[in-house]
């Protein structure tokens, strides 16, 4: 169709959305009033109903219990659970292993001193410290784990968990029953020597906290921390000389048996020092060779 007089005798920027009413013949259509009519076909799309949502829902710890981890297709199989250099048969008992996941947020527990021991717990990503209650009323941190640890091994002997497991960032492990591992270790006995090795490494933790307590001073003592840390992200792919550190400083001392003022000042020693940069909870190894001389 042709144009209309009154659309023709406007501008380009008025005939884009509509001629002015008040510039045509009553009852008289503009060209694009006349082309929507032709063209537009208008659908009435009913709203989706929504399901309400509880504010209370929003707080709730997250648990995904139903997703399920396959040890073989596991990135941290190597580290939780030996599954290299299997035997046919083995690698067909390691196919079941199926366990389940679990989210664990930031200040929850995981875990209490005297719950009863049931399960193992592979630690996917996160990071985690574990405390213990003094008789004086007083938290002391007994230790720490990162990616690719494995908690809860304490408990086996007693059969009850010895120290309370809290999470000290939004994290996710893989639950572990014992009973479940103790039956497949008798169809891989590479996994039971496994268990043997990852007890033998608990206990030189240990004994390595003792000796940092008994005969370290305090710059010995946070070095070896920061050196600790490092060798474990290096062994879970992570960078050895970047990382960052959730525990407090308080937190840091309590591991360590020293005061808070005491960690603040070494750090800021170290940092002046060159040896490492801090920004918050953010570490750089900046010279591991002196790090590791102090």
């Amino acid at each position: 169709f042709k144009e209309c007089a009154q659309c023709a005798a406007q501008p380009e920027a008025i005939k884009a959305f509509a001629c002015v009413p008040g510039l045509r013949a009553a009852g008289a259509l503009s060209c694009t009033e006349r082309i929507m009519k032709m063209n537009t076909t208008v659908r009435n799309i009913p709203a989706r109903p929504r399901a309400p949502v509880a504010s209370a829902m929003l707080n709730e710890p997250v648990q995904i219990g139903l997703c399920k981890t396959i040890c073989l297709s596991c990135n941290l199989r190597d580290l939780c659970v030996p599954c290299c250099a299997l035997t046919r048969l083995e690698k067909d008992a390691a196919a079941r292993m199926v366990f389940s996941r679990t989210r664990v947020r930031r200040g929850e527990h995981l875990y209490r001193c005297g719950e009863r021991f049931g399960a193992l717990f592979g630690v996917r990503y996160g990071f985690f410290k574990s405390v213990s209650l003094l008789k004086d009323g007083r938290d002391q941190v007994t230790g720490y784990a990162i990616a690719g640890d494995v908690m809860g091994v304490d408990g086996i002997g007693p059969e009850r968990y010895a120290c309370n497991t809290v999470a000290l960032e939004d994290s996710e492990v893989c639950v572990l029953p014992f009973a479940g591992l103790l039956a497949l270790a008798q169809e891989i006995p590479s996994l039971q020597r496994h268990f043997y090795k990852m007890m033998s490494r608990e206990i030189v933790r240990e004994q390595g906290v003792m000796l940092q307590l008994g005969s370290m001073n305090a710059e010995e003592r946070l070095a070896m921390l920061l050196l600790d840390l490092s060798k474990r992200f290096a062994a879970h792919g992570c960078s050895s000389s970047e990382f960052n550190l959730p525990m407090t400083r308080e937190e840091v001392g309590s591991y360590l048996g020293l005061k808070l003022a005491t960690v603040s000042r070494t750090f800021s020693k170290f940092q002046d020092d060159g040896l490492i940069a801090v920004q918050q909870k953010f570490i750089r190894i900046r010279d591991r060779v002196r790090l590791e001389l102090v």
